[in-house]
């Protein structure tokens, strides 16, 4: 599975993916993949009180794809710190499908989070 950013012509990358890049608003026809690429952590919190179906507690992450010069958010596997390097690490199951309020086969429950390298 990827983890995919859109690119416009200038260069400019937006992840998710957008039909126009938020920068300069021109079309994002091309896209990369980040699931290969290390990342930086540049902030983190953990959270005691998470959704239904949400592990608890919850590590959450923003990290940069300096090579990209692109920031997510995402779950973090285990303990990180401001500066450490993590990986996209694929998951089947980023919440328990069981536990929200629709039908389990109605949604995605798959996904990436960031494991330390």
């Amino acid at each position: 599975m990827s983890l995919d950013a859109g690119c416009c012509p200038n260069g400019h990358l937006s992840c998710p993916p957008h039909p126009r890049c938020p920068e300069c608003g021109e079309p994002q026809p091309e896209t990369v993949d980040l699931a290969d690429e290390a990342a930086t952590v540049v902030t983190w919190t953990t959270s005691y009180a998470t959704p239904p179906g949400v592990r608890e507690p919850n590590t959450l992450a923003i990290v940069e794809f300096e090579e990209h010069d692109v920031r997510l958010l995402g779950q973090v596997d285990g303990d990180v710190e401001i500066g450490d390097r993590v990986e996209p690490t694929y998951t089947e199951e980023l919440r328990d499908p069981e536990a929200g309020i629709r039908e389990p086969a109605s949604q995605a429950w798959d996904g990436y989070r960031f494991s330390p390298s």
